[in-house]
């Protein structure tokens, strides 16, 4: 029988070193003339944010910026930046950052033309169609970090404070217009960020590589993820002003957020949860979870990862992959438990029935039971 799927790929992406420049023309493509820039608290006074600010300013964009955004951003920053983009006769958002400021900008442009709640829009089925999809405002989007890849995503992961859970909010048109990649704005970045970051792109990539759907675009892109991460991420965090190390890893992260449209799996299940409960790094925590969820799903994916350590010049096969991500993780300082992460006493339910409800587990090539996740869960406490 013929594999059937639904493919939709990136959008307009403007990549290279000094791109930045750009950012006014890029408005005008996305038919933005009153953008809002929406940033985490951490960019907001930093050189590059003033600098684009700047850029905006000259090109008579105005100069507007809203950056009350959390590590995790949740339903009250949504709610104070669509407040901001209304009450400013906003357009259009220029969401730029990592992936806080990337997902709540799009979300913000979602969101201000609506008139149902937040939550009326989760990944559930097709709630996405309760939008009214004339009144989302464009985006234009610019990452500083290389790893979550939310530049090219049509989601946003916010989280719910109330109940501590991140939840995925879903629609076609989340995805920015235009988006400049510019390394430059990478250089800055501390290496714990570098590293955590990364190895988030690297999970994006090992996760849809292992996901069992059909999409064999997305299976070359995040096979390919995989070797610009291994190449490039220890020079870009040995030396973080090697911009052609920075280049290829904002690459690496657009192209696992790109291939994981076939799937995530476990990594994200447990990850979220942990997350959203105690505010851990999304990439650091993705990479502890790493090596238990490989052989977790060992007997699903050994042959395919056989092939991909050949590509990736991994002796070993499988078990040489594996190897290769505990030192991988062990050469970035990763912990090897979440009590690395400062967690001495998880909350174990909470974490299983978190992860059983995530929309990532439908791409995990074994499935994942109540009992089978307690066990994968405990490996790493």
């Amino acid at each position: 029988m013929s594999p059937t799927a639904n493919w939709s790929y990136p959008t307009s992406i403007r990549f290279g070193a000094g791109r930045i420049s750009e950012i006014a023309d890029a408005c005008a493509v996305a038919g933005i003339k009153k953008p809002l820039l929406i940033t985490d608290r951490g960019l907001a006074d930093m050189e590059i944010t003033t600098r684009t600010l700047d850029l905006l300013e000259a090109a008579g964009l105005g100069r507007a910026i809203f950056a009350d955004v959390d590590p995790n951003p949740n339903e009250t920053n949504a709610a104070a930046g669509v407040q901001a983009f209304n009450d400013g006769g906003h357009d259009g958002v220029v969401a730029f950052g990592g992936g806080s400021g990337l997902d709540l900008g799009k979300l913000v442009a979602f969101l201000a033309g609506q008139t149902r709640p937040l939550w009326d829009f989760e990944d559930i089925g097709d709630w996405w169609t309760r939008a009214d999809a004339d009144a989302i405002a464009p985006i234009v989007a610019v990452p500083t970090t290389a790893g979550t890849g939310s530049e090219v995503g049509r989601a946003s992961v916010i989280t719910n404070s109330e109940t501590a859970e991140k939840k995925i909010i879903f629609h076609p048109k989340f995805l920015p217009s235009v988006v400049i990649c510019d390394p430059e704005l990478t250089v800055g970045m501390p290496k714990f960020i570098t590293a955590g970051t990364g190895l988030d792109a690297f999970a994006h990539c090992v996760e849809a590589y292992s996901s069992p759907h059909y999409h064999p675009m997305s299976q070359g892109i995040a096979l390919e993820g995989m070797r610009l991460v291994k190449e490039y991420l220890p020079r870009a965090y040995a030396d973080g002003a090697d911009i052609e190390a920075r280049a290829h890893m904002m690459s690496a992260a657009a192209m696992g957020a790109t291939a994981f449209q076939k799937g995530l799996g476990a990594i994200h299940a447990l990850s979220h949860p942990v997350g959203a409960i105690y505010h851990t790094h999304h990439g650091t925590t993705n990479a502890v979870f790493m090596p238990a969820v490989l052989q977790f799903n060992k007997s699903a994916i050994a042959d395919r990862f056989d092939a991909a350590a050949a590509y990736l010049g991994i002796d070993g096969g499988f078990d040489g992959f594996c190897a290769f991500v505990d030192d991988f993780n062990a050469s970035f300082a990763i912990p090897k438990t979440l009590a690395g992460l400062g967690i001495e006493t998880p909350d174990i339910d909470r974490i299983v029935a978190g992860a059983l409800i995530d929309p990532s587990t439908g791409g995990n090539p074994i499935e994942m039971t109540e009992v089978n996740t307690k066990a994968l869960l405990l490996q790493v406490i």
